[in-house]
This record gives C-alpha cells, sequence and structure tokens, in this order.
C-alpha cells in the first residue's frame, strides 16, 4: 500500500522556495524512501539538454542509464567498462576495441558492435558537444569488435571512450532525452520535468547492482536543497559553499577536492579593428598587454580568495588541471606579490601620469570590465574579489554580471569568469590551441602560440597516453615559453572549488574521485555502490 506524497512545509522552507520563485512545489518523493529501499538525492539542476549523451549527457558526471566503452576508478586511472581489450596500431590511426560479451539494454535487447557504430557515427554528424570531426569511420569486423579509424593522430580520443554512452539503435529517437534506455547501472522510471527523475537498477547489468529499488534525483534549488536537507528529506544535498558551514542533523559534510576551476580568460589580442563572422569584437587595449596580465597573476592572493569568497571551501588554483598528472608546477609564479607586480608593470612602461591612481600606458588607462554569469554567487565573489586585490596597483576592474547570451558576444574583448575542469588533458587544447580560437567557450581571448600548438599538437601525436603527459606539461612551460603564468599568463587561474555535499550519516558512498567541473552529479560516480549502514 502506498503512502501519500509529502510536501516541504516548514516556515523555512517555505520561504526559501518562494526565494528561489518555486511556489507551491510539491516534490513526489516515493514511499519507499522513508524505509530506506531507495535514496532521495538533491544533485543540482535538471540537465538542460536531457539524458542524451550526443547532446553532452555526461560531459562532467556519470551517465547513470548508459555505458561506456571505459570508465575511471577512484584514482582516474582508465579501467574497462563495456571494452575488455582496447589497442592502438603503430600509425596510431586504428583503434581496436574488444566488447564485453553478453551485454544487454535495460529493455533485454542486446549490445552489440552495431550499436557502438551507430552511437559514434551519429555523435559525428551531429557535431554536438564532442568533435568527432578527425574520425574517419567505425568498421564492425563481429559483434564484439569495433575499429575506429581516425584522419589524424588523436590520443585523446580514449577520453571520447570514457565520455561518450552508448546508445541503443533500435530505440533512439527525438524523445530519447527525455526517456533514455542504456545498459548502464540504472534504468528510467519517469521524469517530472523542472522537479525530478526517479531511476531503479537496471535489471540487466552487468556490474554491481544497487541494493536500493529506487532512486529520486531532485531538481532543487541550492537555498530549496538546503531547506530540504534540514527538514530532513534528503539522503544525499549538493550545497553551495556560502551554506556548507550549518550540517543538517543526521547528515555529514562531505567537502570534495576537484579540479573545478574557476579564472580569469583574457583577450589576447589587441585592438585593430578584427571581428568574429557574427561581428563581435576581437582584442583589448589592456589585457592584450603580457605585463598586465603577469602583474594580476602574481598580485592575487589565491588563498585569501579561497578562504573569503567561498568560504574556506576552496583551494588555490594555478592551472586548468592542479594535481593531475599533466599539470606543471614549475608554470608558477608566488602569487600574492603586490610589490613584484609593480615593478613590472613599471618596467613595462605602465604610469599614473596624471596621479588619478590609474595607470596608463601610450594614453590607455588600466581599466576594464570583467564578466562573470549573473547569478553565479561565487563568481560574483571572486570577481569582486579580484578587483579589490589589483586595486592597489593601479588597475581598475568593474565587475559586471550579464547573462551568457550577453556575455559571449563580449567574451572576445573583455575578461571573463569562467569555470572548467576534466579529467582529460584534451581541455588543455581546447583552451589554450590557437585552432579553437573562438569557437564558443573554448579559446575567447584567442589565444594563439605557435609554440605551445607545437606542444599540443605533439601530445596529440603521441604512441600512448603516458608519452603525451610531458607535451601537455610543456605547453604550460617548457622553460622559455607556455601558456601558463610564467609564460604568456592568458588566463589568471584563481581557486578550485571544493564541491560541498551533505551525506546521511547512514550512507556509506564509498571512496571519492577528484571531482570535474559540475558541482552535484559527480558525488554519483559510483551510485550503484552506495550502502546504507543503518538497521
Amino acid at each position: 500500500m502506498s503512502r501519500p506524497a509529502f510536501r516541504i512545509r516548514s516556515a523555512v522552507a517555505a520561504a526559501l522556495l518562494g526565494v528561489v520563485g518555486v511556489s507551491a512545489l510539491t516534490l513526489s518523493l516515493p514511499a519507499e524512501a522513508q524505509a530506506k529501499k531507495s535514496l532521495v538525492l538533491a544533485m543540482g539542476a535538471e540537465p538542460e539538454d536531457g539524458f542524451d549523451p550526443i547532446k553532452g549527457w555526461g560531459e562532467h558526471g556519470p551517465l547513470l542509464f548508459q555505458s561506456t566503452l571505459l570508465k575511471r576508478d577512484a584514482d582516474l586511472k582508465l579501467v574497462a567498462d563495456l571494452a575488455t581489450d582496447w589497442s592502438v596500431s603503430a600509425d596510431r590511426l586504428r583503434w581496436t576495441v574488444k566488447l564485453r560479451p553478453g551485454v544487454k539494454f535495460s529493455d533485454g535487447h542486446p549490445l552489440t558492435a552495431k550499436d557502438v557504430k551507430f552511437t559514434y557515427d551519429t555523435a559525428k554528424n551531429a557535431a554536438g558537444t564532442l568533435d568527432l570531426t578527425f574520425m574517419d569511420r567505425v568498421d564492425t569486423p563481429d559483434d564484439q569488435t569495433v575499429v575506429f579509424v581516425l584522419k589524424t593522430p588523436r590520443i585523446t580520443f580514449v577520453q571520447m571512450m570514457v565520455s561518450l554512452g552508448i546508445l541503443p539503435a533500435h530505440a533512439y529517437g527525438a524523445n530519447y532525452a527525455k526517456a533514455p534506455l542504456g545498459s548502464g547501472p540504472f534504468q528510467f522510471v519517469s521524469m517530472t520535468p523542472g522537479q525530478q527523475v526517479i531511476m531503479a537498477p537496471n535489471p540487466h547489468y552487468y556490474g554491481t547492482r544497487s541494493p536500493f529499488e529506487r532512486i529520486t534525483w531532485l531538481f532543487t534549488g541550492e537555498d530549496a536543497t538546503f531547506a530540504a536537507a534540514r527538514s530532513g528529506q534528503l539522503d544525499v544535498a549538493a550545497v553551495p559553499p556560502a551554506l556548507g558551514k550549518e550540517v543538517p542533523a543526521g547528515m555529514k559534510r562531505l567537502a570534495a577536492k576537484t579540479v573545478d576551476n574557476r579564472g580569469l580568460a583574457f583577450p589576447m589580442q589587441p585592438v585593430t579593428g578584427r571581428k568574429t563572422e557574427k561581428g563581435a569584437p576581437i582584442g583589448n587595449p589592456v589585457t592584450s598587454d603580457p605585463a598586465i596580465r603577469q602583474a594580476i597573476n602574481i598580485a592575487v592572493d589565491r588563498k585569501k580568495l579561497a578562504e573569503g569568497a567561498l568560504n574556506g571551501f576552496a583551494t588555490p588554483a594555478w592551472g586548468v588541471a592542479d594535481g593531475l598528472a599533466w599539470d606543471n608546477p614549475a608554470a608558477r609564479l608566488p602569487d600574492g606579490d603586490l610589490a613584484g607586480a609593480k615593478a613590472l608593470l613599471a618596467k613595462a612602461g605602465w604610469r599614473d601620469s596624471d596621479g588619478d591612481g590609474v595607470l596608463e600606458k601610450n594614453g590607455v588607462p588600466a581599466r576594464f570590465t570583467l564578466l562573470y554569469p549573473a547569478g553565479r554567487q561565487e563568481r560574483q565573489a571572486l570577481a569582486l574579489a579580484v578587483a579589490d586585490m589589483v586595486r592597489p596597483l593601479g588597475i581598475r576592474i568593474e565587475p559586471s554580471g550579464k547573462s551568457w547570451d550577453e556575455i559571449m558576444p563580449q567574451a572576445h574583448s573583455m575578461p571573463v569568469v569562467f569555470g572548467w575542469g576534466s579529467h582529460d588533458p584534451l581541455e588543455i587544447a581546447q583552451l589554450y590551441h590557437g585552432s579553437n580560437a573562438g569557437k564558443g567557450f573554448y579559446n575567447t581571448g584567442f589565444y594563439d602560440n605557435p609554440v605551445v600548438n607545437q606542444h599540443l599538437d605533439a601530445a596529440q601525436k603521441s604512441a600512448s597516453f603516458e608519452a603525451s603527459i610531458p607535451h601537455w606539461k610543456n605547453a604550460m612551460w617548457d622553460g622559455k615559453t607556455g601558456f601558463g603564468m610564467r609564460g604568456d599568463a592568458a588566463w589568471a587561474w584563481l581557486v578550485n572549488l571544493d564541491h560541498v555535499y551533505f551525506v546521511s550519516n547512514c550512507l556509506d558512498i564509498g571512496p571519492r574521485q577528484i571531482e570535474p567541473h559540475g558541482h552535484g552529479l559527480p558525488i554519483a560516480w559510483n551510485l550503484e555502490t552506495w550502502k546504507w549502514t543503518c538497521r
């Protein structure tokens, strides 16, 4: 016999729901959750484009419904998933993958090499978030073998095998993103748009089966999530740093370490009148000066940013991949160095000639607007703090919160507070290779250093992932140049966020990965192994 759904009724919760613009919201939590046969999780917002891997689902977190050829373990090492064996040819153009036998989708239909081919062909033709233009074709010699033939060597192709969930060729259609079908650990049960999705264990899954009969993921906002956690209605809650100090009764706080970084992307080109194909201006007269970029990099105090702007739930960030194998600590310079920054600016010819407290050079004042997405509290806090930190240098930064639709046409001429962070060094190439200048959110500053490009190209042509690592490091700093703060200082990376969660004291969620960009969903990387420990 089912119990009626219950509502968030407390005065605090009602007030918070009103703040986030949700009125009379009924959270239809399954009755089994009260008996702990199911879990209730608040792991962030509803995926904007649904649960279709072709449209970006799984880019920064587990796919839940779909399997991938490979996956990463708790230490981020590559391990088998659908693939039992994988190898690359001597010319690095042919990747051969052997599939796990007997795999079925959650509807019982067999998964074969044809489904893998269908998935990769569909992704290539869709020209979506995954760039597969370098792939020539996919061959399927038999039902358990897939051969990917590339046009050019691409060592980061292995990451595609980690991130692209395999689709069912027999059941993929226009409505797939709203009702996904896959071979992953969970099967889709139902979704109420804007409120929740309900999952159950996939009865045909080949791996560990979740002990919970049903899992509900609520799409509540940050304040509503906090209210629900305080009311004892959640087993896991993703909360912003500003709300992370007050731990609800019966829960513990988890501050997961991440490479979910925040930084300033500088426009690198001078103003010449150049525009993009869409007419957006390119270049900035202040940030195109390397002395300005490097001075900001060494003047900001990253530890103070982490403690002040992020409530202590962050660590200093020096690059896009701090602590990962392809990071290069040699590219770093000491920060919080106002004296050094002043000296650097003076040597480059920046002077306060009129005594107004703002430096000038060739008649150009050291003043610019710093854009951040409105509504992102941590980015606003960082923008304001950085502006205060560089003010003693004679640099004036004017933070401005706007929508992404307003930001992107200006991102090539004004610095932006961006967030990145991946388990894949491909992100380095996307942000810093000259060929990616102006492509969407990648390389908005039109950075283009031929030596850096050569290092990145050499990384992609490496015989193995391990062999590629020195090239990624050299792109950041090779002793003479690089995209990092010791070289061109194309960005001023600021902090790596801690992803703050409240987790039930009775829930064992196993080991943690270093989490990528995207607070919320990454906690579920091993959701099928979670266990309830209380009786």
